[in-house]
């Protein structure tokens, strides 16, 4: 071999990256410790950008095409390396190869819960998950940022390394976006959609990567605050307590009477009976020939009853009743500082 086939033998041509990989995002040519001589073809592929880095400063980003590495095709190079009056010399130079195609399908998901505020509920510890498509869009951050000196930086290393910077772009977004917890809950594409303008403001200058798609697939939150929707839910399902009461009534006439709603549909007919029987002239109840002995039976219609008593009769709650009392729907006298229901007044209720 003569001198000169020794001397092309260690000097670069011909640089150029065939990705035979569907998982590689970054790729440090390899230069075998050779020189890249004046006048070498740099071939950069469609879904690839090259960027050369020169002693550790980023220098010149190829896009797609064919290149010739002369002076005036590496400006930024010969600035960095001093090259006043163009190079002559073959010169070493890392040249990464980047992957600029649609990475999809990626999973992200919280391993501890987000603490979020909200308006309905105040501070709510939320879990999420979902999936994302994306692309290199910034070779300089993404190389600085992400991928780092790292000759053969993969798909499953940059899930390693970006799972907590995607969540807490998530958490921040969510913050700014101020969405509701039960909104999240309700419309899952909604959401991811107005969330990618957010997250992509805070990704691409950070990390040189733009997401093409944020899905969310769920959001779970802790079981209390699972208990207080569904308790919110059922108050708004129960709505105005009169006819509540009215309803459970009917539900228990209807069944025969079992349960309390029949039970307390029993007892008002049964108090509806014992009045009308008192109310008639000459009924067995009805006035006697003995005067002193008539007030008696009377004296049970007039009977004071506590909260407790009435809720027990109607088959709700004596918060409920309280309730009731305030609203002036049930009719009733504070003594003291307790409620007391007089049996008519409990009758008429029950009639309307």
């Amino acid at each position: 071999m003569g001198l000169m086939d020794f001397i092309r033998g260690e000097l670069i041509e011909i640089i150029e990256w065939t990705d035979d990989s569907r998982d590689t995002l970054s790729f440090r040519w390899p230069d075998e410790d050779k020189e890249i001589k004046n006048g070498a073809q740099l071939i950069v592929r469609e879904s690839q950008m090259a960027q050369f880095v020169y002693l550790g400063q980023f220098a010149d980003t190829f896009a797609p095409g064919k290149h010739t590495l002369a002076t005036q095709n590496i400006p930024v190079l010969s600035t960095i390396a001093g090259w006043k009056y163009g190079f002559d010399s073959p010169f070493k130079c890392d040249v990464y190869y980047l992957n600029t195609r649609l990475f999809t399908g990626n999973k992200w998901g919280t391993s501890n819960p987000v603490m979020l505020r909200d308006a309905d509920f105040g501070i709510v510890r939320a879990r999420a998950f979902g999936t994302f498509d994306f692309r290199i869009v910034e070779p300089k951050v993404f190389l600085k940022e992400v991928a780092g000196s790292d000759h053969h930086f993969r798909l499953d290393e940059f899930a390693d390394t970006m799972r907590s910077r995607i969540v807490s772009l998530f958490s921040e977004a969510i913050a700014k976006a101020k969405v509701p917890v039960l909104d999240l809950a309700a419309r899952y594409s909604e959401v991811g959609e107005a969330l990618l303008p957010l997250l992509n403001a805070a990704c691409v200058p950070k990390y040189g990567i733009e997401f093409a798609s944020f899905i969310l697939e769920n959001v779970s939150v802790p079981p209390e605050v699972e208990q207080a929707i569904d308790k919110r839910s059922s108050m708004a399902a129960v709505g105005n307590l009169n006819d509540y009461v009215k309803y459970q009534m009917a539900q228990g006439m209807a069944t025969g009477g079992g349960g309390p709603g029949g039970a307390a549909a029993e007892i008002a007919m049964g108090f509806g009976m014992a009045q009308q029987m008192m109310n008639q002239p000459g009924g067995m109840l009805g006035p006697q020939s003995t005067p002193p002995a008539a007030p008696a039976p009377a004296a049970a219609g007039t009977q004071l009853l506590s909260p407790a008593q009435v809720a027990q009769q109607l088959g709700v709650t004596e918060a409920d009743v309280i309730a009731t009392l305030d609203t002036g729907e049930l009719k009733g006298k504070k003594i003291g500082a307790q409620w007391r229901v007089s049996q008519d007044a409990l009758n008429a209720f029950l009639s309307h």
